[in-house]
């Protein structure tokens, strides 16, 4: 038998891959690659499908250098700086998600991390919609400690979000304002406050192979359980290299090795879905289960009715 079938069948028993058995993935068509990634898939986690939005709580002016970033202060870009949103913004935004049948709506806030200030007011926004709209709720706020962390928690946020953005190899090529110990300082106070923690990265940022691959292989070890993966979409006055980008094909065989790697993790298309053919068609079937729908931060994302319609259209259940 073919070693990516052995595999596959070890790990619908228990096991999990190392690095090389990972990398020798890579060697392989793509299709084959999709189909197993499918299967396992299917295996841990059923046709569920996990629909979420974003919106962007507080734009602009961040503290932070990450070369990628329209909102950077370091860099020269269009993008929009405005405050923390008010709550009746957030619980209309939030009612028009929910109604779409997106199950989790998220506020992402530019900055190194939120004030106490703006914790309180925005754990104050979390509660509203949470009693009003029902839906559930997600958050990303920067490198926040465990007494803010457990703030959010205790009013009914279920998830945090903090990506580890690459591997720790790569980490200081794109970032030097904070470090990669920091975020995973992060990610594990928010699960010591009892949230689950949705983490991944970019690609197309200049990085290797093995640097994508360690990258999941960092995730496992921090048991993250959503796996948000973006393609690199370049925006003019950032400091990264537009010719960077990631081939298509090479994201797509990514996302099949990150299902190998993660087996029972929700792999997630996220921002740069709009520059992949027909919106990363071909990821959901090729491991990944998830995706964040509508707009992004600072880009343009996908209508929710065509994401709607797709996902229902390839057998998920969302």
């Amino acid at each position: 038998m073919n070693m990516i079938y052995k595999l596959k069948e070890k790990i619908k028993h228990g096991y999990l891959i190392n690095k090389e058995e990972a990398k020798s993935l890579l060697t392989y068509d793509l299709e084959i690659l999709a189909d197993c990634a499918d299967e396992l898939r299917k295996h841990f986690l059923g046709d569920k499908f996990d629909l979420c939005s974003i919106v962007n709580g507080k734009s602009g002016k961040c503290s932070e250098n990450c070369k990628f970033c329209a909102q950077s202060s370091f860099h020269k870009t269009n993008t929009e700086v405005y405050p923390l949103l008010d709550t009746e913004y957030l619980l209309k935004d939030a009612k028009h998600h929910k109604d779409k049948q997106v199950r989790r709506y998220s506020i992402v806030t530019s900055g190194r991390k939120l004030s106490d200030r703006e914790i309180d007011k925005v754990c104050e926004s979390f509660e509203e919609i949470i009693d009003k709209v029902g839906i559930e709720t997600c958050a990303s706020h920067g490198l926040l400690g465990e007494e803010s962390l457990t703030k959010l928690a205790k009013v009914g946020v279920k998830r945090y979000h903090n990506n580890l953005e690459t591997s720790r190899n790569y980490f200081d090529k794109i970032c030097t304002t904070h470090t990669y110990d920091e975020k995973i300082e992060t990610i594990k106070a928010a699960q010591k406050a009892g949230l689950i923690v949705c983490s991944g990265g970019i690609m197309g940022l200049g990085e290797s192979e093995e640097d994508r691959i360690d990258m999941a292989f960092e995730l496992r070890d921090l048991n993250i359980k959503s796996i948000p993966l973006n393609v690199l979409n370049y925006i003019e006055g950032t400091a990264i290299e537009r010719k960077n980008s990631i081939i298509e094909e090479d994201f797509f065989k990514m996302v099949a090795i990150y299902r190998f790697i993660n087996p029972t993790a929700e792999i997630r298309l996220a921002g740069g879905r709009n520059l992949l053919s027909e919106f990363g068609k071909k990821a959901f079937t090729g491991g990944a289960n998830a995706t964040i729908t509508g707009d992004m931060l600072t880009t343009c994302g996908n209508q929710i009715d065509d994401d709607v319609k797709m996902i229902i259209e390839l057998g998920y259940e969302i």
